[in-house]
């Protein structure tokens, strides 16, 4: 049976199966549909889905032009001035960090119309597409360099005729990553900001409908416009990276792997790492002064330092904090690494066996890209409302761009080095432990510090949603307390946890490396 056929007949098994089990409520009652449910929701409110879908793509695709340029742009400057980048850390990582939830509703204070939309799934794509730049940029071959350095080319030659170049692939991956960030971070906006069209207020107005069909139909349609942009990148990684993989290899790598840049001393990096520390501060401070934001709504850094430091219920404060984040960081870690390791998995197995692979990434894509919300009655049903709810959530917001991340870097292996290893005569599997995997070994670090502030996150949200647990359920009581200083207070808080997380797997990568 050849594959289009061997496919047809995968997908129409697995759909029967689908409405066999809908239709008999084996799963979850009623709020796991049979596709025919949901394909007739969608044929009987057509219309109604199309304005919805327009006015979420129009915003989606807005954000996710700005964030991926402003990415791209900023990794290409990180590349040539380090100093830069590990000043901007702190910014990068807060704008990654920083939950939607907390943000999404000061952001319809201050704008109006689509553009909070825009800013979140702006914001959503800027740091995945930044990362995965940033590695291609400086995951190169060193010869070229030398050839380049010996004609008297200087750093802007090396960028424009070997950086740019080697680092397509790796673009195309955070490409791919930010498709569906893109949907997700607009229909997050959505959620909050009172507006008429998109898909989040249509999946909000349908929640209390008891209509499955609708909310998965909401979904769906959702996953469907972000998996055709995932797809898209992905045929046009392939192109590009058929141009640009190596066909020889490299003794070692280029000598700026690291980012480290020249010889700093201790006393230099002591001074740019409370620059690091600082920046984001700075940058909060600086953007509320320019909105001219009420006080009272919109806290400043000192005004948060004084309410869990100084103020007079500021130990009440700082004993729900300690309380809600002792809840939700061990979810958050035993998440993140249970994410990593099925990440892991399936990007071996898109190297051994790509057709497992293959059959693997539909359900992925729809944990990936569907709402939460959508996705929250079947969280509830399975594993109820506990820590296992959370760890459900978590692993999926943390599998899908830890998976992009590792299969690239493992498509960028030389043939030639694999080659060697199957001249001699091993197995494929030899080939993945011996070559591959040592060989992608700056993408697998990529990969945990790009999910590191993303498992926070998706704790936070499985807390808000399902489980009414640890800081999300904090944040909800304090939204409805209008408690502003404790709402600031918890992303603060998030925020720095979410640091110490990245520079925690940069460390270790830092010391694997040069031992």
């Amino acid at each position: 049976m050849n594959r289009p056929l061997r496919s047809l007949v995968v997908t129409i098994t697995v759909f029967a199966l689908w409405e066999l089990v809908g239709r008999l409520h084996l799963i979850a009652g009623r709020a796991f549909p049979p596709p025919s449910a949901i394909v007739a929701d969608w044929v009987q409110n057509a219309d109604v889905y199309a304005v919805h879908i327009a006015a979420t793509l129009r915003s989606a695709s807005i954000g996710f032009i700005i964030g991926t340029t402003i990415a791209i742009l900023a990794a290409v400057v990180f590349v040539q001035v380090p100093l830069i980048e590990r000043i901007s850390r702190g910014i990068s990582i807060t704008l990654f960090a920083v939950p939607p939830i907390t943000i999404g509703p000061i952001l319809v204070i201050c704008f109006s119309g689509a553009v909070p939309q825009i800013i979140l799934a702006a914001i959503t794509v800027y740091f995945p597409t930044m990362i995965a730049s940033l590695v291609g940029l400086r995951e190169i071959d060193p010869r070229p360099i030398d050839v380049i350095r010996t004609y008297g080319g200087g750093s802007y030659s090396v960028l424009r005729f070997v950086r740019l170049r080697a680092a397509l692939p790796g673009i195309f991956a955070g490409l791919r990553v930010a498709a569906p960030a893109a949907m997700l971070g607009a229909i997050l906006g959505e959620f909050g900001a009172g507006t008429r069209w998109g898909l989040g207020s249509f999946l909000l107005g349908s929640l209390g409908q008891a209509n499955p069909g609708r909310i998965w139909g909401i979904g769906l349609a959702a996953t469907a416009i972000a998996a055709i942009g995932y797809v898209g990148f992905g045929i046009a990684g392939r192109a590009v990276l058929g141009r640009t993989t190596q066909v020889t290899v490299a003794a070692n790598s280029a000598p700026d792997r690291l980012g480290a840049g020249p010889g700093a001393n201790v006393a230099q990096r002591i001074v740019i790492s409370l620059a690091a520390l600082v920046a984001p501060f700075i940058v909060w401070w600086a953007v509320l002064a320019a909105l001219e934001l009420s006080p009272i709504i919109a806290r400043n850094p000192a005004a948060t330092f004084d309410y869990l430091l100084f103020a007079e219920h500021s130990a009440i404060a700082r004993a729900k904090l300690a309380a809600a984040f002792s809840t939700t960081l061990p979810a958050a870690g035993l998440g993140m690494i249970l994410g990593l390791a099925a990440a892991f998995m399936l990007a071996a197995l898109s190297v051994l066996r790509p057709a497992v692979a293959r059959a693997l990434m539909p359900p992925s894509l729809v944990l990936q890209t569907m709402p939460l919300v959508a996705l929250t009655p079947i969280i509830v049903l399975i594993f109820g409302r506990d820590l296992a709810a959370t760890l459900a959530v978590t692993i999926s917001v943390v599998f899908f761009p830890a998976f992009v991340t590792l299969a690239q870097g493992l498509a960028t292996v030389p043939g030639a080095a694999l080659d060697l290893v199957r001249a001699y005569g091993d197995r494929p599997i030899r080939s993945l432990f011996l070559v591959s995997i040592p060989y992608s070994f700056p993408y697998l670090f990529a990969a945990a510090r790009l999910v590191a502030p993303r498992a926070l996150l998706g704790s936070m949200i499985a807390e808000w949603l399902a489980t009414g647990t640890g800081v999300g359920q904090l944040l909800n009581a304090s939204r409805g307390q209008l408690d502003y200083g404790m709402i600031w207070a918890t992303a603060m808080a998030s925020v720095i946890v979410a640091v110490i997380a990245y520079q925690s797997v940069t460390l270790v990568e830092r010391f694997i490396i040069r031992t």
